[in-house]
């Protein structure tokens, strides 16, 4: 068969581009709208860019609307991510975007935070000779300043495109540079911030760590002396026992929790078997006897 005549295929696709903006706004059906785009698309073909012949500027027009809506119904299908390799596999290269296309996909992604997605492709799509005599080409550097390099920190590379731009005059230079050194000086403070609060962190946290070795020395001290003291008086027990009051003294002291309820009526009981036990081996038969 032969190939349909322009007029027709662009009837075609904006039949298409309706129903797919019907789908989109009336009937909020998402994934039918993005079909009908996609067959849209499909059927104007690869050899729809702008140029002198009317049929082709329109039929590029219908393609850009239907990229557009296709954008629109992507997203709100919560499937932003996809949006440009989609859009890409109709235009094959970023310099021949539409400019709607790019802007879209330029406020879709700062939207969502990923401004760097857009980071070579508005860089390829601004060097191009021919986007450079759009009349969209000063709105469209304006918004990939401010949504896509400014976010990212690259104000270096800001400068170089404010300054060598021939579609700003002098006034607007010094407004886009003045923007960019805020921008910068704000980055400088957002970064400087988060320092001092690391700072501030870090001292706290060594007072914490000072105050608890510090309670821990003490409690370690104040063992030690306990122990010596009782030391005059275990040296006289059998192992067995000794080892018992050891255990029992280890269980109160470090496995235990006196501050718990639950530990109360544990702790009750080994008070009561330590004071039998004592009792039991400082009874009259192993004390020392009494010397003359």
């Amino acid at each position: 068969s032969e190939p349909l005549p322009w007029p027709s295929v662009s009837a075609q696709a904006a039949s298409l581009l309706e129903e797919a903006a019907d789908l989109l706004v009336l009937h909020r059906d998402f994934a039918a709208a993005v079909e009908r785009c996609e067959a849209g698309c499909d059927s104007l073909g690869p050899g729809t860019g702008p140029g002198p012949d009317p049929d082709a500027e329109s039929s590029a027009e219908v393609k850009c609307s239907l990229c557009v809506v296709g954008i629109q119904a992507l997203a709100e299908m919560n499937r932003w991510r996809e949006v440009l390799s989609w859009v890409l596999q109709y235009y094959h290269v970023p310099e021949h975007l539409p400019p709607k296309v790019l802007e879209l996909c330029i406020l879709l992604y700062s939207k969502v935070r990923e401004p760097q997605v857009m980071l070579e492709v508005g860089s390829s799509w601004l060097r191009d000779q021919t986007n450079k005599g759009l009349p969209e080409y000063g709105s469209l550097l304006e918004l990939y300043l401010l949504h896509v390099l400014l976010p990212l920190g690259r104000f270096e590379r800001a400068e170089e495109l404010v300054r060598g731009c021939d579609v700003f005059d002098s006034e607007q230079q010094l407004a886009f540079l003045r923007t960019i050194c805020e921008s910068r000086c704000h980055w400088t403070q957002q970064e400087e911030v988060p320092s001092a609060a690391e700072e501030q962190q870090d001292a706290s946290t060594e007072t914490v760590l000072g105050a608890l070795s510090q309670k821990l020395l003490t409690m370690l001290t104040l063992l030690r002396r306990a122990l010596r003291s009782m030391s005059s008086h275990f040296y006289l027990l059998p192992y067995k026992k000794m080892l018992l009051a050891t255990f029992l003294l280890y269980l109160v002291v470090v496995r235990l929790d006196p501050a718990s309820p639950t530990s109360l009526p544990f702790i009750y009981k080994l008070v009561q078997l330590f004071r039998q036990a004592w009792a039991v081996v400082f009874s009259p038969i192993h004390r020392r006897p009494i010397e003359d």
